[in-house]
């Protein structure tokens, strides 16, 4: 194992330590760090595409911690048509910061919370990449997508009254009564999507959902 230490990049060493004691299914939400995240990138494949922000926010017993936030601004090499949805072009990008500082930088800010968001699979995605890419690991944080979470809620009937056909961030946004501001930046829908999660949580724990486990459960494609 030392000689393995060795050879591991410092960055995963640093990394692998925040998980030596993490969250279990058996954890009370209201212990859980939780962070908010969200990734405005070059496209939609995580092989070939990049990540040009990062913006997230944490949530900690039942309340969002402004003061405990991340926001970075990566450079990227070429405009493409997301450029139409996230605004910043290539040459806006030139004060931002190379993608391995930046992905480390994210990485000593999260530590092993559980990560939150909307369709959250392709932030993870497009990290693993990055951390592949760079020092050969993937993210090894828990997750919770806010899709599932208001599928789940919708089975179980606590949308009673007021029913979804759509649980876009923009539709739950709209249910919610959340203005949304700073749409299609990162560190705008880190905090929109984590205005939405706290409404989301507390139906779910109406429904006794107070463990993590139950909070995070996949939903049944």
């Amino acid at each position: 194992m030392g000689e393995q230490n060795l050879t591991e990049p410092a960055v995963l060493l640093n990394y692998r330590k925040q998980f030596e004691s993490s969250w279990d299914d058996d954890a009370p939400i209201d212990a859980v760090r939780f962070v908010v995240l969200d990734c405005e990138t070059t496209g939609l494949n995580p092989m070939t595409d990049r990540i040009i922000t990062i913006g997230a926010v944490a949530v900690v017993n039942n309340a969002i911690v402004i003061q405990d936030s991340f926001a970075a601004l990566l450079k990227v090499s070429t405009n493409t048509e997301a450029v139409t949805v996230h605004g910043v072009t290539r040459d806006e990008s030139r004060t931002g910061m190379e993608e391995p500082q930046a992905v480390e930088l994210f990485l000593e800010y999260l530590k092993d919370a559980v990560i939150v968001g909307h369709h959250i699979g392709h932030d993870i995605a497009m990290l693993d990449e990055a951390c592949e890419r760079h020092w050969g690991f993937r993210l090894q944080n828990r997750w919770l997508d806010t899709m599932y979470l208001a599928l789940h809620l919708q089975d179980s009937g606590a949308f009673s009254g007021r029913p979804q056909r759509h649980f876009t961030l923009d539709a739950l946004c709209s249910m919610f009564g959340v203005a949304p501001h700073g749409r299609h930046t990162a560190v705008g829908d880190a905090f929109l999507t984590a205005q939405v999660f706290l409404r989301l949580r507390a139906l779910a724990v109406k429904q006794g959902s107070i463990r993590l486990g139950l909070l995070c459960r996949p939903y049944p494609r």
